[in-house]
């Protein structure tokens, strides 16, 4: 019988099933029905398969195919994290952050996002970097802040990017340089970070180009949080240019009534 055919009786996976599955047997699982997926990649995490149990912690996490518990959770992230999986490693420091599934504490959080940094995870050095320069679980250090940002940053990690802008344009540990807050913004909403793509069309717009800032702000409703557009429109409703102050009106509007995206 096939690894596929298998899933439709929802039968227990064996290892030797395991075993006998494409790497397109797989690919299939995975594109299919969720219950079934997390039931193979239930089977591959207990059979010792670390990127398994990393993948299996974020099923229970965001409860893809079965019922969110994030207590497991928690219990295979740390499997997969002492196999040395460097997301298991930051997203067991975002567990402890948030309090899912354990206490929250913030010296975990930060100890375990130091860890996910060193093994070269730009997720790890970004979320490292922010406690950093916040004093969250670990004593403030605004350098060594930068010093993470820039290395999660030359790994193209856009929210890293956009944080850098921010150090250039206020002058933290860096001389106050408008025209390199202005690329890192660039840059960064070029990579999809929402932070990014309001602070390029803000700086365009202080540069009297608000034709192009405002494909910019069009794009903020597909990923921004509620409470992000709440402190743009804020923001841009104060603007001298009429075209900017109905922008913001237009991002309070519902998402059906908005003009269409850039």
């Amino acid at each position: 019988m096939s690894p596929i055919n298998t899933l439709k009786t929802m039968e227990p996976i064996s290892r030797q099933q395991l075993n006998a599955a494409t790497a397109d047997d797989l690919a299939e699982i995975l594109r299919g029905p969720r219950e079934r997926a997390a039931a193979w990649v239930r089977a591959a995490a207990e059979g010792g398969v670390v990127e398994a149990q990393a993948v299996f912690g974020q099923m229970l996490l965001d409860g893809q195919g079965l019922p969110v518990d994030r207590e497991q959770a928690v219990y295979w992230f740390k499997r997969a994290a002492d196999a040395n999986h460097a997301m298991a490693m930051n997203m067991l420091g975002q567990c402890h952050h948030h309090g899912w599934g354990v206490p929250a504490n913030l010296v975990l959080a930060t100890y375990w996002y130091r860890l996910a940094a060193q093994q070269g995870l730009d997720w790890g050095m970004y979320n490292y970097a922010t406690a950093l320069a916040l004093g969250e679980g670990v004593a403030a250090d605004r350098p060594q802040a930068l010093a993470w940002f820039e290395k999660a940053a030359a790994l193209g990690h856009a929210k890293s990017i956009n944080i850098i802008g921010g150090f250039h344009e206020d002058g933290w540990e860096v001389p106050v340089d408008k025209q390199q807050a202005f690329e890192h913004y660039r840059r960064a909403a070029q990579g999809g970070d929402f932070r990014g793509q309001f602070n390029y069309a803000r700086l365009l717009i202080e540069r009297g180009d608000v034709d192009a800032a405002l494909p910019w702000l069009d794009r903020l409703p597909e990923t921004a949080t509620p409470a992000f557009l709440a402190k743009a429109r804020a923001f841009l409703e104060q603007a001298a240019d009429a075209r900017v102050r109905a922008k913001a009106a237009e991002l309070a509007a519902p998402p059906a009534t908005r003009g269409p995206a850039a």
